[in-house]
């Protein structure tokens, strides 16, 4: 080696050479063990789960994707649920009408509350979220369409396009799973899209990325309202299951459960939040009924993935040698 120069780098894992294939044989066999759930598992379970997935992969596009981190999710997640319920219980809408103005509400929402946070950056940005949030939640309080600590109760699910009656479990199942299926390509597709790779850049080096002429605000908002948008899809779904939305859904511990459920199962990856969502559901559902505390035993796992997967599970996953080996990504 000639004097002066750097030291040898770490030989580069080459990717299997089949990643590909592998990568579909897990998406199919994914796909088989979703649609075969409902038949061997409850469905309200596998439908909260679903809902919760698809609300904390929203999520992960701002922050895992943007390197922003909210503090207030939980407004588009609950304010989608409000709009939803009331739309179909109070005005007669369809399902499918009531989740559109749900999403419709969320990203307007997204947008207005996205003006003003975006002017700032870290932990200023999160504290702006957070008291936005906070503002809605006591507006949700005393608004009258609310029914205040009531929430709105007894939704009926309706029938899907005027003949799918989702009161039947196995319909509403499978809605959930197109729903969350839809929810997933349309965050795959932004995150591998020209668009996502700039906000990528943004998150790696904004000063970079502003020298370059890029418009950061504007790539910001935009990614802000996405997330928000699909966030309202997850929290409008999620009334039509449980047939409610309450203030629950506006708190600021929802905001905190979904961040949750992103670390642990890995920001920045496609499939973490599902992960971690899957896990934190899991908990929640299987120890309501023991003697054991939910939130204690949360806060353990939490604490132990911090110390042993600082990535989050999937992230360790990937940026193991196997993974590497296997092909995975980020985007993966």
């Amino acid at each position: 080696m000639a004097r002066g120069s750097a030291s040898p780098a770490a030989p580069a894992v080459a990717a299997h050479p089949r990643a590909g294939t592998l990568k579909l044989v897990l998406l199919l066999i994914a796909a088989a063990a979703l649609i075969a759930a409902p038949f061997f598992l409850y469905p309200i379970f596998l439908m909260k789960l679903l809902c919760f997935a698809l609300f904390a992969a929203a999520f992960n596009l701002l922050l895992g994707y943007t390197g922003l981190l909210s503090f207030g999710h939980a407004t588009f997640f609950g304010g989608s649920a409000y709009f939803t319920a009331h739309a179909v219980k109070v005005w007669g809408w369809p399902p499918e009408f009531g989740i559109l103005l749900g999403v419709a509400g969320a990203a307007a929402l997204g947008l207005l509350m996205g003006v003003i946070a975006i002017r700032r950056q870290g932990i200023y940005f999160a504290m702006i979220t957070l008291a936005l949030s906070q503002m809605f939640f006591f507006f949700c309080l005393q608004a009258a369409f609310t029914h205040g600590e009531d929430g709105i109760q007894s939704v009926p699910r309706g029938h899907l396009f005027g003949v799918i009656d989702l009161s039947n479990a196995t319909n509403m199942y499978f809605f959930v799973l197109g729903t969350f299926t839809l929810g997933m390509l349309a965050i795959w597709r932004f995150v591998n899209s020209p668009f996502g790779m700039i906000l990528k850049a943004i998150r790696e080096n904004e000063p970079r990325a502003i020298s370059l002429g890029y418009s950061v605000a504007e790539y910001k908002l935009g990614a802000f309202v996405m997330s928000a948008a699909l966030a309202g899809l997850a929290g409008g779904v999620k009334a039509l299951v449980f047939q409610f939305a309450t203030l629950t859904d506006v708190g600021w511990q929802m905001s905190g459960e979904v961040i949750l459920m992103t670390l642990l199962g890995g920001i920045g990856t496609l499939v973490g939040p599902v992960v971690g969502s899957a896990l934190v559901v899991t908990l929640q559902n299987y120890l309501a009924t023991s003697q054991f505390p939910v939130t204690i035993i949360t806060g353990l796992v939490f604490m132990a993935c911090v110390l042993l997967f600082r990535r989050g599970i999937v992230g360790e996953f990937y940026a193991s040698r196997l993974g590497r080996r296997l092909g995975f990504r980020p985007e993966s």
